[in-house]
């Protein structure tokens, strides 16, 4: 607690405050613009942070990532084309409320949910990560090492429709994660004697190319479909059109405790991700509804329940990172290089290690969620006018601000080869249906893999029998087994939730189609 109350102190200040509302701010429009979302608006950004200090950089890209979770909502309901995947289920009744003349309602309901679902989640994270660490620091590197395959082989089994194509995008992530200097003789591998890959590929030039490059490159594609949709939707006349009436208040209420409670448990969960959360608090509250048959006709009870569920994932997606050191998100997994750039680690030891950082963390993630009510509620007439500008105008300022982050994390222009390259493997694993979470993830967790399975083989002798006295990573090799067989048998079935047949691969690719009987 008393780190909080440092951190809050730190976050007030009007040199740290005000980098927190620009990134809360940036965040709102760049969720708000179809095909960007909050991975690429952080990867992005995290160049620019180079010379701010910790508390006003990891503040401004924790506000960027809130910001465009709730922005999101604002393209799903007055162009029917969500921002993030995760905003589909907000697209099937705010469309129609906007249709209606209700675009106003459907906005502030939206908002007000997104910024209760992360609130709450995010009092959850600080109050489960820490004495959830405190037993991570216990765990020795046999335990380590099956808990990310364990990681690695649940993230890519949910990431996608296909388990053998998750699992094949994590392995060629780690395989990435080998480029360089070997961790234990130092010698180089796979570098073919070029200098800058001694020390790896960096991981903000990839996460760049493979979110924002491969993005951009889909969207240059889908111009025309994209422009149909940005025709004018004209606000209703009467004021009740346009405020959350104390009547719908109390309709929504349940939805948006229930949502912010699957989505909090999704988010913890590694590898579920927002798409799963907003989709079964959408289909919750269609289940618990006197009359489900109203759902995808404009109900605006499915909008509070999916944009509460979809902004509670994203702090609580942060407690398997703030706990264990491993990202259950691919924002999770961005985020890691802003941590580590600005000297916090994420994993166990951080809270011992830089207790007053953490507490500053926890401070800006607290004031990002008020600043989030107040830019969205002054700026929403605003930003539903920016994301209604061509995207034939948004995308050579996005590819600009790529090769820019690109070059200032090294100030060589062989990271800008490198973010290219990445660009057009992230298009190809787009249109080949691999999962590039999965991919990131496992890049990410890829050193710390190889790190510790070389440590436990020394530990356990090289015999499995060994394995005997360390039930914990008995007990995930189990699951791990029980994992691939199950999701192995399901594979051929229906797509995951978070995979609906809308078309979320490329969000803005096409208008989501509505129903009568939720997802």
């Amino acid at each position: 607690m008393d780190q909080l109350i440092l951190g809050f102190w730190d976050v007030l200040q009007p040199g740290v405050l005000v980098w927190v509302v620009l990134g809360v701010t940036i965040g709102y429009v760049v969720g708000a613009v179809p095909g960007l979302g909050k991975a690429t608006g952080v990867a992005i950004c995290i160049p620019l942070t180079f010379y701010l200090n910790p508390a006003a950089a990891l503040g401004m890209l924790i506000g960027i990532a809130k910001g465009s979770a709730a922005g999101s909502a604002v393209s799903a309901i007055l162009l029917n084309t969500p921002g993030e995947p995760s905003s589909a289920p907000t697209a099937l009744d705010g469309y129609p409320l906007a249709r209606q003349g209700k675009a106003q309602k459907a906005l502030k309901m939206a908002l007000y949910a997104s910024v209760i679902g992360d609130l709450v989640s995010t009092l959850i994270l600080i109050g489960l990560a820490a004495p959830l660490a405190h037993y991570a620091l216990l765990i020795g590197p046999v335990e380590l090492c099956a808990i990310l395959l364990f990681s690695l082989t649940f993230i890519g089994g949910l990431s996608g429709r296909s388990l053998v194509k998750g699992l094949i995008a994590g392995a060629f992530g780690v395989y990435f994660a080998t480029v360089g200097m070997e961790t234990e003789t130092f010698v180089p591998r796979l570098t073919f004697g070029l200098l800058e890959l001694e020390d790896g590929i960096s991981l903000v030039p990839m996460a760049i190319g493979m979110l924002a490059v491969a993005e951009m490159i889909v969207q240059a594609g889908n111009l025309k479909t994209l422009d149909r949709q940005t025709e004018a939707i004209a606000d209703g006349a009467a004021r009740e059109d346009r405020v959350v009436s104390r009547s719908e208040w109390r309709r929504c209420a349940p939805a948006i405790a229930r949502g912010t409670l699957i989505g909090s448990v999704v988010g913890i969960l590694p590898g579920l991700g927002a798409s799963v959360g907003s989709f079964l608090s959408y289909g919750a509250t269609v289940r618990a509804s006197k009359t489900p048959e109203k759902y995808g006709s404009g109900m605006i009870e499915g909008v509070a329940a999916a944009e509460s569920a979809d902004n509670a994932v994203v702090p609580a997606s942060l407690v398997p990172l703030f706990a264990l050191g491993i990202p259950g998100s691919i924002i999770a997994a961005i985020l890691i290089a802003a941590f580590i750039l600005h000297g916090l680690t994420p994993g166990p030891l951080m809270f011992q290690q830089q207790p007053r950082l953490v507490g500053d963390v926890y401070a800006a993630m607290i004031c990002a969620s008020f600043i989030m009510l107040i830019v969205g509620y002054t700026g929403q007439r605003v930003f539903s006018q920016v994301i209604k500008a061509p995207m034939r105008l948004i995308i050579p300022p996005v590819l600009l601000l790529c090769t820019i982050g690109a070059y200032m994390e090294t100030s060589s222009l062989f990271s800008v080869l490198v973010m290219l390259i990445f660009g057009v493997i992230g298009y190809l694993a787009k249109k080949l249906d691999f999962s590039f979470v999965t991919f990131l993830i496992g890049f990410v967790i890829g050193p710390n893999l190889e790190l510790s399975f070389r440590q436990s083989l020394q530990i356990l002798d090289h015999e499995a029998t060994n394995l005997a006295n360390h039930p914990v990573a008995l007990v995930f090799g189990v699951l791990t087994i029980g994992t691939i067989i199950l999701l192995g048998r399901s594979a051929g079935g229906v797509a995951p939730v978070h995979q609906p047949t809308t078309p979320d691969a490329a969000p803005g690719a096409a208008p989501i189609q509505h129903n009568t009987r939720g997802p």
